[in-house]
């Protein structure tokens, strides 16, 4: 069983930075590409920005300029740093990962979400 585990959501006012890291742990051979999605209310989950395990990224043009992901394949982490935020950026953010087990079967997984808040 493989799970995705986020971390490093809150409250922050606007133009503040925050951090989100999302590890993978479990019976997991390799990962392939990783993303970060977020979900407003009354909105459908949009995908924020992505990279694959060579490092390779895309961003969404909503946050290009202002966030930056990265991972780490040895500790099986990727992060998002969020810089400048607006309160538009406001969600329930979601790791993804494509990831290839130790059995060999390839399956696409999801976190449970952390919530970012952006309010004065």
């Amino acid at each position: 069983q493989v799970q995705l585990v986020e971390s490093g959501g809150g409250l922050v006012q606007p133009g503040g930075s925050l951090r989100l890291s999302c590890v993978a742990s479990g019976s997991i051979f390799s990962i392939n590409d990783m993303g970060w999605y977020r979900q407003a209310p009354g909105k459908e989950r949009e995908l924020v920005a992505s990279i694959t395990s060579g490092g390779s990224t895309y961003y969404a043009g909503s946050v290009k300029g202002r966030f930056t992901i990265s991972r780490d394949n040895a500790k099986k982490t990727m992060y998002l740093q969020m810089n400048s935020l607006k309160p538009e950026d406001t969600a329930v953010y979601y790791c993804n990962a494509d990831v290839l087990a130790s059995t060999r079967s390839r399956t696409d997984y999801w976190g449970q979400g952390t919530q970012v808040t952006v309010s004065s």
